[in-house]
């Protein structure tokens, strides 16, 4: 009897055992038929935004224009995939509108709407040819993927980049109220690509791109996260160009009243169907290679960073990079470069001039072009931008040579800024340390933009949601913007000792170059 007891409940564990190993079988079946459904290749949690705004058929942003996520009944791309941002909270949103209403109070103020004579014919920088040839056109080289030239005379025949280059003056690159840019921003942000190449010269990775209207712009990829900050131990010339700096060097310009930084836009550019599959260069067709997750990377030649470790890499295509329209051609325009009196040694032991001769301004002050014009001031306000976007690496700067010495500086090549937000870098305001010069209409504006109702991170803020790649995340973090309002704190008060010790030895008034002046008559009420 016991032994029947016993085969019995062996029977019954046994019964059991192979019930168990079935619904397991089953669940695990069950599971790899969901599992194995098709889906996207895996990201990191920063980069869904990236693959979702690839996926969005996008309409024009212009630079007047917020990139708001678009409606939630918003229409599905060619994969099924939905269009859909996640929403800006209720708090945000309302943030971002009062911003937006500084910006638009800003630009309507009367210190960026200060009345000015007509342009002189000889102060544009190119003129529209009387007439063209047939010899000329007929020398034309047409390519496959380029529109036919339907040019004439008139402006409204002119692509947007043409417009722009007609529009460059001795004083400024574009005007205040500038027509064209919202035109030119979308060719930037939404043309198609017809041609990329790696762009000679310089240091870094750069790629000039072409459209199909023979407009081209400098691409400057992406090379590390936006809130990636440099690392301490680097020197300033070992860091690496960003280029979310490019596209907040231009706003930031903008908002100061320079417009001497040609117009940059962010885009997300396909590394294969928009550089592999239409470059013509063979030196960086051959540098594509898959990473090790899939992702199309590309290194190409230069003399740093250029290599399979320092590679560029899309996600798993897809690349946020900076868009600028190139300026005319050196055949149309010829630039002169200058080296900066106040230029780095770009060595690790040795110091330059500037910081060990207490007097070394008034040696510039007696050196052509700094002597006499505007040169100095004009310097002045190259010094300001870039001690408020943190930029080290400013040893060169250019001019248009047909306005000789007397013309303003190109502010260019800004990748190397908004690397340290949690630090500030008292060398780079020297220059305006020694030498104690400031224009008027600059002094005004920094004094504006310290103040609540135009306090400069919220202007900067609101300016930099006109860009599409803030769709996929803020262009600068909040802790750059903070950085910009204590960054010009110190501008100000720099300015304040000038005055004060100037004023000491009778001088006070030397500080401030009044190029307002000239315009006193159109101030002041007849009779």
């Amino acid at each position: 009897m016991m032994w029947w007891m016993r085969r019995r409940s062996r029977t019954i564990c046994l019964s059991l055992a192979f019930i168990t190993i079935f619904l397991h079988l089953f669940l695990a079946l069950v599971s790899l038929s969901t599992y194995h459904q098709p889906c996207d290749h895996s990201l990191p949690p920063k980069t869904t935004f990236v693959r979702d705004l690839a996926r969005t058929n996008h309409t024009a942003v212009g630079i007047r224009d917020v990139a708001e996520p678009p409606a939630g009944n918003a229409k599905k791309d060619p994969e099924g995939h939905p269009s859909v941002w996640p929403p800006l909270d209720a708090k945000r949103a309302e943030s971002l509108e009062s911003d937006l209403s500084k910006l638009e109070a800003l630009f309507d103020h009367p210190l960026y709407n200060v009345p000015s004579p007509p342009v002189p014919e000889d102060d544009w920088l190119l003129k529209v040819k009387p007439k063209i040839e047939a010899s000329e056109m007929s020398s034309q080289i047409w390519s496959d993927g380029y529109e036919d030239i339907q040019w004439n005379r008139s402006t409204d025949s002119h692509p947007p980049w043409l417009r722009f280059h007609l529009g460059i003056s001795r004083w400024q690159l574009y005007p205040h109220h500038d027509p064209n840019m919202e035109a030119l921003t979308q060719q930037l942000a939404m043309h198609r690509i017809v041609s990329a190449v790696q762009k000679s010269g310089g240091t870094q990775l750069k790629l000039v791109m072409s459209f199909p209207n023979y407009g081209r712009a400098m691409v400057k990829p992406m090379r590390q996260e936006r809130d990636d900050e440099t690392n301490y131990n680097l020197y300033y010339f070992s860091d690496f160009e960003r280029h979310n700096a490019e596209i907040a060097a231009f706003h930031l310009d903008r908002i100061l009243g320079y417009r001497r930084v040609p117009p940059v836009v962010g885009r997300l550019v396909d590394v294969v169907k928009e550089i592999k599959d239409v470059t013509t260069d063979r030196k960086l067709a051959r540098t594509f290679f898959n990473s090790p997750v899939g992702n199309v990377c590309f290194y190409g030649q230069c003399s740093y960073y250029c290599s399979t470790e320092h590679a560029v890499c899309g996600r798993p295509r897809n690349l946020e990079a900076s868009l600028a329209v190139m300026l005319p051609d050196l055949s149309l325009a010829t630039r002169r470069s200058w080296r900066s009196p106040w230029r780095r040694s770009y060595s690790r032991s040795k110091l330059a001039k500037w910081e060990t001769e207490a007097d070394y301004c008034s040696t510039v002050k007696k050196t052509s072009p700094y002597n006499k014009g505007t040169r100095l001031v004009d310097f002045m306000d190259m010094v300001i931008l870039d001690f408020l976007m943190s930029n080290m690496d400013r040893h060169h700067y250019e001019t248009f040579e047909k306005f000789n010495n007397n013309t303003f500086l190109l502010h260019l090549d800004n990748g190397r800024s908004f690397g340290r937000h949690s630090k500030d870098e008292p060398s780079i305001l020297a220059p305006l340390e020694q030498c104690c010069r400031i224009r008027l209409s600059t002094w005004l504006r920094l004094q504006l933009l310290s103040s609540p109702q135009y306090r400069l991170s919220d202007v900067m803020r609101a300016s930099l949601s006109h860009d599409p790649l803030h769709r996929v995340a803020p262009l600068l973090s909040e802790p750059h913007l903070t950085a910009l309002d204590r960054r010009l704190k110190t501008v100000l008060e720099t300015v304040s000792r000038c005055q004060k010790h100037q004023s000491k030895d009778g001088g006070g008034d030397e500080v401030i170059f009044d190029d307002l002046a000239r315009l006193k008559d159109i101030f002041t009420p007849a009779g």
